[in-house]
């Protein structure tokens, strides 16, 4: 059986791959590189350097903010997540395979449209202030109190309550995973079930924990239309009121390079959290988890408060869209709902495919080449899911302008006539956005179906004649049929989702559903918006089922889940 890898060692060192596809990666990498490289420029050499203005007026605030938000969210969603992923993994209680599923239902909600949701109920005129009032006899805001859900805390409390599935999903794999025998060592050595909970398994899970972490706090620093209708006056913010409303770019630019570096912060703190050790299984036998069963009464309460980030995140905003959604149905369908959801379908399949294609293009080339640069370079070109939409927005919005205006010059001088705005302010514009967002959910699924097909076929397919594009084509593509599926339905639903690339590259006059409930909102009528946020979270509920099975469905080396 040796002589095979071997076999396949000595093709690989023989064979000759065409330098083409080092060179298509060199391209994808540009690309997605191009929003860093002009932020960096346009910041470091603005049109008009407001930079000492922003320093000591907009700038402290809006790191105060944004780093107490990323505190408050980061705290909560490791707190919920891993407490409600621990017990769901270790504990047997009525329900449990349900609350399981629902648990991570709450990432199909859009951060912004949760904030619209409790916006509406818990305001001075929402329905639970409206019947405090008539029960207790209250007339004004100064006769009680009351939470202030537009505050920083409640920014936390509603993004925390979106986000926190990614901890529980990265928790959960992690929980899953772990040796049963190195729990129990621990128990009998003395320890308790929190004592062996605290000392043996979260130290385990720590690489998995911060990835959550991580995932979570790249949403919050992404977010806009949440934070704004909030109130909370983040970098986000700051780059967006700075851009738009003081109309300086080069501003917007040094603000957005802040935000890179809490980006590069995040990271760094990502890996330091990981730490450098490595934990695996020294046996490839697996034992069963032991549940400890929850009887009678105590089951029942603790399936309810394991649902409880459940209902705070999903079942109430839910609740508040269903109703104005069966009123305004017809109003809504009448005022070019059905234009608005084909845009954002239109938008999210043409950048699925393309992230797709990327996303094959890179992982392939990285394993017909192997070299160290095509390793760096889809690695970084992997990033792009950090960016925030506002940031990249601006990245691109200047070399893109850029282009018109150079080819537009072209044509004028050439034929004397103007091609106006080829792709800045297009629909090109927003696809490109969405693509460089939302490659690296792609690449993930790419990869992992390329791993699992042997090279024994490469080597086969090259042995018969087949050169490394044919091969890609005739046998891996069927093969990647799954993955490639998979990966593009959940760029299909990132991209639905987006509101700050779309809303500051759109096109005039062109509205996809996240623009249009961006756009009831800040009017104050949501009671509009409902139908079409409703529609949004309806389409990525399915995405985010098939990512709970796939990163939480089984215990390696055994054929059932846990």
């Amino acid at each position: 059986m040796t002589g095979v890898p071997r076999a396949i060692a000595s093709w690989r060192a023989r064979q000759r791959v065409s330098p083409s596809w080092t060179a298509l990666v060199a391209l994808i990498l540009a690309l997605m590189m191009l929003p860093v490289i002009t932020i960096s420029v346009l910041a470091l050499a603005p049109t008009e350097n407001i930079w000492p203005h922003l320093a000591s007026t907009v700038l402290p605030r809006s790191v105060k903010e944004t780093v107490l938000l990323m505190l408050g969210v980061g705290v909560l969603t490791l707190v919920i997540g891993t407490a409600t992923a621990w017990f769901v993994t270790m504990y047997r209680f009525p329900g449990r395979v349900i609350v399981d599923r629902l648990l991570v239902i709450p990432l199909a909600m859009p951060t912004y449209i949760v904030a619209y949701c409790y916006g509406d109920l818990f305001d001075y005129a929402g329905p639970i202030q409206t019947w405090l009032r008539a029960v207790f006899g209250w007339t004004s805001a100064r006769d009680y109190w009351f939470p202030e859900i537009r505050s920083l805390t409640g920014g936390i409390f509603v993004l925390s309550m979106v986000l926190y599935p990614y901890v529980y999903l990265t928790a959960r794999a992690s929980f899953v995973q772990q040796s049963v025998c190195v729990l129990e060592v621990a128990r009998t050595l003395g320890r308790t079930a929190l004592g062996t909970f605290w000392s043996v398994a979260l130290p385990l899970a720590r690489p998995a924990l911060a990835a959550g972490v991580a995932l979570a706090l790249m949403e919050c620093l992404n977010d806009l239309g949440a934070v704004q209708y909030l109130g909370i006056e983040t970098l986000t913010i700051s780059v967006y009121t700075t851009w738009l409303h003081r109309s300086n770019l080069g501003g917007a630019a040094q603000l957005a390079a802040v935000i890179l570096f809490f980006v590069v912060v995040l990271f760094a703190a990502e890996r330091i959290a990981r730490g450098s050790g490595r934990f695996h299984h020294t046996t490839g036998r697996y034992r069963s988890i032991p549940f400890s069963d929850v009887e009678g009464w105590r089951g029942y309460v603790a399936a309810l408060i394991c649902l409880l980030p459940f209902v705070l995140g999903f079942l109430v905003p839910f609740g508040v869209l269903l109703s104005p959604t069966l009123r305004y149905a017809s109003e809504a369908i009448d005022s070019g709902f059905w234009q608005t959801a084909w845009n954002s379908v239109m938008l999210s399949a043409i950048a699925a495919l393309l992230a797709v294609l990327c996303a094959l293009l890179l992982a392939y080339a990285q394993r017909v080449t192997s070299n160290k640069f095509t390793r760096t370079a889809v690695q970084i070109a992997g990033l792009g899911y950090a960016i925030p939409g506002t940031v990249l927005a601006l990245g691109l919005l200047i070399p893109l302008a850029t282009f018109d205006n150079m080819v537009d010059a072209l044509a004028r001088g050439t034929f004397g006539v103007s091609t106006g705005l080829l792709l800045s302010g297009s629909v090109a514009a927003l696809v490109l956005a969405y693509t460089i967002r939302f490659l690296a959910v792609s690449l993930g699924s790419v990869e992992a179906g390329l791993q699992r097909i042997s090279p024994n076929l490469d080597a086969a397919a090259r042995t018969l004649g087949q050169s490394s594009l044919s091969t890609l084509w005739r046998v891996h593509m069927p093969l990647l049929v799954p993955a490639l599926g998979a990966g593009g339905l959940l760029v299909f639903v990132d991209s639905m989702k987006e509101l700050p690339a779309t809303l500051l590259l759109r096109p005039f006059n062109f509205e996809t559903l996240a623009t249009q409930v961006y756009n009831f909102a800040v009017l104050e009528q949501f009671e509009h918006a409902a139908p079409g946020a409703l529609t949004i979270v309806a389409v990525g509920l399915i995405p985010v089922l098939l990512l709970h099975r796939a990163v939480a469905g089984g215990r390696a080396g055994t054929g059932s889940g846990p």
